[in-house]
């Protein structure tokens, strides 16, 4: 089994920063991409930003030039830096990954994964 663990959500001022921190954990032959998505209550979970194994990144529109995503393969983390948040970025986040695990030896299989979830809210 792997797990994915965010840290980092909070609450924090309009126009303030917050840095979200993802970690892999469990039996993994590599990771693919990672990304972050974010879900409001009641609402269809969207994606934020993606990264691959090779570093190239992806944004949604509503937060490109706000948000960088990164990832410290050695440590099997992504991170997410969001810079003047706003209101409107008030959601739950989720940490994903796309990953091979070993299966037997002459096996690895393809997963996906979901961490928990970390609030973050932006009061206005």
């Amino acid at each position: 089994q792997v797990h994915l663990v965010e840290s980092g959500g909070g609450l924090v001022q309009n126009g303030g920063s917050l840095r979200l921190s993802c970690a892999a954990s469990g039996r993994i032959f590599s990771i693919n991409d990672m990304g972050w998505y974010r879900q409001a209550p009641g609402k269809q979970r969207e994606l934020v930003a993606t990264i691959t194994s090779g570093g190239s990144t992806n944004y949604a529109n509503s937060v490109k030039g706000r948000f960088t995503i990164s990832r410290d393969n050695t440590k099997n983390t992504t991170y997410l830096k969001m810079n003047n948040l706003k209101p409107k970025d008030t959601y739950v986040y989720y940490c994903h990954a796309n990953l091979f695990e070993p299966q037997f030896a002459w096996e690895v299989r393809p997963d996906d994964y979901w961490g928990q979830g970390t609030k973050v809210t932006v009061s206005s």
